[in-house]
């Protein structure tokens, strides 16, 4: 199978690299902080979704604030502790393409982001964050707006997500999907395309844009 396209989207978390570990410990700390109990916070899902929305969830609307502020501290200081890895196939797949053809779309906050890429050394000429966003995934809005930055028409981009809510995001907004089976199993991701993570594909830029395959 080959896909073509202008642009390529990526989320980060999940899909770039694997953030799981420092997510885990992080939150679990942040509960305890605010006196979360085990069993609340264990029905909250996390993944795919912004800080904000989750403590929204967890609690009341003048402590919300704050307490987001408090998790991004945390996030963020956790990234030189091995908070954040490469996932296979990373490097050589966006080391392949233009510039200017990629971004990378993500629910966490533009500082978070970029703490966690620069600590990988990837450095993205484009960058949706959960700031630049009124409502983010599974809403289109992050993946339409990154499209727009790079001038591109909706229905020639891709992409690449590891979480249901991201790729629905990516159907909403008119874009070919591909799910990376890299924090969910194969049979939960609904996209046009499935693959165990970045390393299954291969990526030639011709005049015409993109071709992306499968690795044989």
């Amino acid at each position: 199978m080959t896909i073509h396209a202008h642009a390529l989207l990526f989320d980060n978390d999940g899909t770039l690299v694997s953030s799981l570990a420092s997510v885990e410990r992080c939150w679990t700390r942040w509960a305890r902080e605010y006196g979360i109990a085990a069993e609340e916070f264990g029905a909250v899902e996390l993944h795919g979704r912004t800080a904000a929305e989750i403590v929204a969830d967890l609690l009341p609307a003048d402590v919300v604030p704050e307490a987001i502020a408090r998790v991004e501290q945390l996030e963020v200081e956790d990234v030189p502790q091995d908070g954040v890895l490469l996932l296979p196939g990373t490097r050589a797949f966006l080391d392949s393409l233009p510039a200017d053809r990629w971004a990378v779309v993500t629910s966490a906050t533009r500082r978070l982001a970029e703490a966690r890429l620069e600590a990988v050394g990837i450095l993205p000429k484009t960058l949706v964050a959960a700031d630049d966003v009124t409502h983010g995934k599974p809403d289109p809005e992050p993946y339409l707006l990154a499209a727009r930055q790079l001038g591109v028409d909706p229905a020639h981009c891709v992409v690449f997500e590891d979480a249901p809510a991201g790729l629905r995001a990516g159907r909403a907004a008119g874009m070919t999907t591909v799910a990376l089976a890299t924090t969910h199993r194969a049979d939960e991701l609904d996209a046009d395309l499935v693959v165990s993570d970045l390393s299954a594909l291969s990526a030639l830029v011709t005049d015409q844009g993109v071709e992306i395959s499968v690795r044989r």
